[in-house]
């Protein structure tokens, strides 16, 4: 079976979305996919205004329609919406090839935080985008129901695993980083998006500690003299890192899940966070593994006494394998559902105005 991923989300980024992209293709690959990848290493780039760390390829219809015929593909899965993903787009309407997008990150609300765009205009590219695939793959049952609300049909769960013998619990040190305890930390992008201030600002005891990088960085380290700020960490280092925490904290309200938040249960620290997709979808049914509030800082002080055990226990139920068997199921068929849309689609572009 050959399997066709398009993304404008690729290395060098550190995110979400090239994580879960990695991970799926490495437990689709032991199942006998065959994946190509169409990224922005392929093609000349531009970096994103204001956020540099990310780069917008700069290519043609023609050389992305080349790159896709040349793999030759029985499936196709369009993982992003950016200059990559339209081209993409473009090239299965036009030859009449079913594929399938997905829904990572909130589009709207990370343009409209950097440029002044009406989000009711975003979504209705939103809606455009991804109404002509199969299937729109989406994280949790609320960002379902969300889009479902905002008029996306053709929406389709793709859940998210952990690798727990990366992140798994370790004994605590008396001062991590040389810090005194409690440890409050989050992990991930240092940009506007993640809603960083909210938690740099609360009054709480002990430290705080972010690890990642980001646009935002050099701004927020400015500003708040007394956080430690590690930059990024990657592999065993990064692991160590979360199992030193007391507490995780997700002030993200926009991530449409929060990997983050696995790899901290996994590594068995609570999470405190605000009761917004992610967080209330992971947490639903173990509320002993951390705690949601709309008062943030309630939310950390009051997950300095949830169940480490009870973290850890809530990752084990998250696994790559299933995640990336419900991806591909959802792949194939898009593939039936997508013929069926894309002839409607054509036909509606065939009529007069």
């Amino acid at each position: 079976m050959r399997l066709t991923i398009i993304t404008d989300a690729w290395h060098p980024q550190v995110n979400g979305v090239v994580r879960s992209i990695e991970n799926t293709n490495a437990e689709l690959e032991r199942m006998g996919v065959e994946i190509t990848m169409i990224t922005p290493e392929a093609f000349r780039s531009i970096p994103m205004p204001t956020y540099p760390e990310i780069r917008l390829s700069l290519t043609t219809p023609r050389a992305i329609g080349k790159a896709l015929a040349a793999s030759n593909p029985e499936l196709i899965h369009i993982a992003t919406e950016g200059p990559l993903g339209l081209l993409a787009r473009r090239w299965c309407v036009r030859n009449g090839m079913a594929f399938s997008t997905s829904y990572h990150t909130r589009f709207p609300e990370y343009v409209a935080a950097r440029a002044p765009i009406p989000l009711s205009w975003l979504y209705a590219y939103v809606r455009w985008f991804h109404r002509a695939g199969g299937a729109c793959m989406v994280a949790t049952e609320s960002l379902k129901a969300e889009l479902e609300g905002r008029g996306l049909r053709n929406l389709r769960l793709w859940s998210r695993g952990i690798d727990t013998e990366l992140f798994h619990p370790r004994p605590l040190s008396e001062t991590p980083f040389g810090l005194p305890r409690p440890i409050f930390m989050t992990v991930g992008r240092v940009a506007v998006e993640k809603n960083l201030p909210a938690f740099l600002d609360l009054d709480l005891p002990g430290s705080k500690v972010v690890v990642g990088d980001g646009p935002a960085r050099a701004d927020l380290q400015a500003r708040y003299p007394d956080v430690l700020f590690t930059g990024v960490k990657f592999g065993a280092e990064l692991a160590q890192a979360y199992a030193e925490a007391d507490v995780f904290v997700f002030p993200s309200r926009t991530d449409t899940f929060g990997n983050t938040i696995l790899e901290a249960l996994a590594s068995g620290v609570p999470v405190a966070a605000y009761p917004v997709t992610g967080p209330k979808d992971i947490l639903k049914d173990r509320p002993e593994a951390g705690a949601l509030n709309e008062n943030l800082r309630i939310a950390c002080l009051e997950a300095l006494s949830a169940s480490r055990q009870q973290a850890r226990q809530v990752a084990e139920g998250f696994s790559w394998a299933a995640a990336s068997r419900q991806f591909l199921d959802n792949v194939i068929e898009a593939k039936t559902q997508g013929r069926r849309r894309l002839l409607r689609l054509r036909r509606l572009q065939r009529k007069p105005a």
